[in-house]
Formats: C-alpha cells, structure tokens, sequence
C-alpha cells in the first residue's frame, strides 16, 4: 500500500514552480469527464422540464446552449484553480490562437455568432416554414454552425447560419401560420359570368380548412385570349406549402365538379386558321 502511495505521489512535472504528482495527472481526466456528465445530465433534466411546461422551442434551445456554454467555462476554470496553473500562462498561447482563429477560421465564427442571432432576435425560429430560392421546408433546429431544414420532399439540408442573415429569406409562418392561395380557372367565351363566379364561391367555402375571416374573394380578372379568366383567393392555415397545395387541389377538383353539373366549359386553346390564295391539291406521281 505504501508503495502505491508512494507511487501516486511521484512527481512528474512542473509548470512555473507548480509540481504536479501522478496522482492529480490520472484523476485529472476523470474529475473532468464526471463534471461534464453531470452537466450534461442536468441540462437535459432542465429541458424536459421546460418541455412540460411547454416553453416556446426557441427559448429552449437558447437556455439549452446557454447551459452548456457557461457549464464548460467554469469547468475549465475550476480544473485550472484544483491543477494552480495561473491563467497568465496561457496569455502567450492564447494569443497565437486567437490570431489563427482569426485568419483561419472566419467563416466558422461568422456562422457561429449568426447562429446566435438567430436565437435571440428570432426572425427564424423551430417550425418555421421557409422559402430560400428554390429550397423550401421546414426548420428543425437551430445548431451552433448551421440551421437543419427539412425540405417539402423529405431530404434535411444543413444551410450556414450567416448565409440565413445575408440573403432574403421569405418565412412563412414569422407573425402567424396564415398562408393565402390562389386558384385560377378559364371558362369558355359565352359562359354566364356571374353563375361562374358564383360556383367558384361555392367550390372555395365548401372545403373545411379554408378560413371563413377573411373571407374568401373571387375575382373576373380578364378576357383571356381564348377564355374569361377568374380568380379566386383564400386564407389557410398550414405550416408547410404542401398543406396548401392539397388544399388548392381539392378546389380545383370542386370546381370541376360543379362546372359539369351546370355545363359550364372550361376553356382550353383555340385557333381559328385563315389561308389566303387558292389551295390547290395534288395527286401523289403527278
């Protein structure tokens, strides 16, 4: 036993007159690992509580990083002050660290503190629905370097959080999950307008998900060059674009359906062909 002792109290080293036995290197890893369990355990205990209570996604995951980020530096400061290593040890080093992070690392810090932008004004937040160009999809989480965004067909894609605040962005569901859609049909020359209308009215305020405030409009928008264009507009409320355009399928399904009952034609391209001169025809050898 006393060999053991004597063993764990060899000296291996020192760092500015601190000597440092056997002992403090071996426990050193393990003290560590079991402070930062613990804080991995009580932050998730935190997030279920606040999951109870049903505190908002976005503020959940900002006390979530909060946590983490504080538990880690006292972590790092109280190995420093167990191990007396004086913080102006690392002045030198940290210094020449922060000078490469600076030429080197510029994108990962500018999508580091977007990130934190992100969380804390909100424009973005969990469960929004997003439109980025042609990507569009809603937002799972928020991560340090990169927001995940789970696209209409399925795929996740993980996009830059600087790239989220440096271009246009069109969301949604930022004031309301409120979406308005549009349906455009053409009936034929000669149709009864004012039954057109009122059958496209009818089609739009049938359906159960259309909002009745505001109420949906239909409007004759123009003498097309081969039909009587209508439009009608309506509020829903979804949070992703394929809700709505389910939506706009079952009315157009609707308003074909009355159309046929009450011989309304839905106009399709026409051209009338005028030839000038004689057509002559010929035989086929002569």
């Amino acid at each position: 036993m006393q060999e053991l002792i004597n063993i764990l109290s060899y000296k291996l080293f020192s760092i500015q007159g601190q000597e440092y036995t056997a002992l403090q290197v071996l426990a050193l890893p393990i003290v560590i690992w079991l402070a930062y369990y613990f804080i991995k355990i009580s932050s998730a205990y935190i997030i279920n509580k606040l999951k109870l209570k049903e505190v908002d996604p976005d503020l959940i995951l900002l006390v979530h990083r909060l946590y983490f980020i504080v538990g880690l530096l006292l972590l790092g400061f109280t190995t420093l002050a167990l191990l007396n290593v004086p913080l102006g040890a690392f002045a030198f080093v940290s210094g020449a660290v922060a000078i490469g992070v600076g030429f080197g690392a510029q994108n990962i810090i500018n999508n580091f503190i977007s990130g934190w932008i992100l969380m804390w004004e909100k424009p973005i937040r969990i469960g929004d629905f997003l439109e980025l160009g042609d990507v569009m999809g809603n937002v799972e989480t928020i991560n340090t370097r990169s927001t995940l965004i789970r696209r209409t067909d399925g795929v996740h894609m993980l996009i830059p959080n600087s790239h989220l605040l440096e271009n246009t962005v069109v969301n949604w569901t930022l004031i309301d999950k409120q979406a308005r859609g549009m349906v455009r049909v053409g009936v034929a020359y000669g149709s009864p307008v004012k039954q057109v209308a009122e059958l496209i009215e009818q089609a739009v305020k049938s359906h159960d998900l259309i909002m009745k405030d505001p109420e949906p409009s239909v409007i004759f928008e123009d003498f097309g060059d081969n039909a009587l264009i209508f439009d009608t507009f309506f509020w829903v409320s979804t949070v992703s674009e394929r809700g709505l355009r389910f939506i706009k399928s079952d009315v157009r399904f609707k308003i074909e359906e009355l159309f046929n009952q009450n011989d309304i034609v839905i106009a399709y391209p026409q051209r009338d062909v005028h030839i000038d001169g004689e057509l002559k025809i010929t035989k086929p050898g002569l």
